[in-house]
C-alpha cells in the first residue's frame, strides 16, 4: 500500500509522536489540504540537495496536516523551535497517532511515497490492515 511520508530530523519525530510538537515548520507548502494519514519518518541526518536520502529512517507517527499558514513567534513552543525567523510556514498537525514499522524505511526530502505492507504499520489500536473503520465525513 502506498503511504505519503514526510521525514523529520531526530528528535522532532519523537516530539510529534508524543504530541509535544503540533506544528511543523517548512519553507514550502502542500498543493492541497487536508493531507490525511501522513507518515512521519524520523532520521538522524539533515537531508540536503547533496544528501537527499537516508536509508535509516523510522516510522514514528501518522498525522493529518489540516492547515498551512505563516509561521508566527507565538508558534515557537508548538513547533519545538527556540528561535523565530520570518518567511517560514507553519503546518498545523492534528489527529496525531503513534505509529511504527518493523524495519527501516528511507527518509527523503519533501513529501514522498512509501510502499509498505499495512499489516506492519502499527499504532496503539493495531495494524492498519486490521482497521476497517472510515472516518466520519470521509466519502472514500
Amino acid at each position: 500500500m502506498l503511504f505519503q511520508a514526510l521525514s523529520v530530523t531526530s528528535p522532532a519525530g519523537s516530539r510529534i509522536r508524543a504530541g509535544r510538537k503540533t506544528t511543523e515548520v517548512r519553507r514550502w507548502a502542500l498543493d492541497a489540504l487536508p493531507l490525511r494519514d501522513l507518515l512521519i519518518v524520523q532520521n538522524d541526518i539533515r537531508l540536503t540537495e547533496e544528501n537527499p536520502e537516508d536509508a535509516a529512517g523510522r516510522v514514528v507517527a501518522m498525522v493529518d496536516v489540516v492547515a498551512i499558514r505563516d509561521w508566527r513567534v507565538e508558534d515557537l513552543e508548538k513547533s519545538g523551535s527556540t528561535e523565530f525567523e520570518e518567511g517560514w510556514l507553519a503546518w498545523e498537525l492534528e489527529n496525531i497517532r503513534p505509529a511504527a514499522y518493523h524495519q527501516f524505511v528511507p527518509a527523503k526530502r519533501r513529501i514522498y511515497e512509501l510502499d509498505l505492507n499495512p499489516k506492519f504499520v502499527v499504532h496503539p489500536e493495531g495494524s492498519l490492515a486490521d482497521m476497517q473503520e472510515s472516518r466520519p465525513g470521509d466519502d472514500q
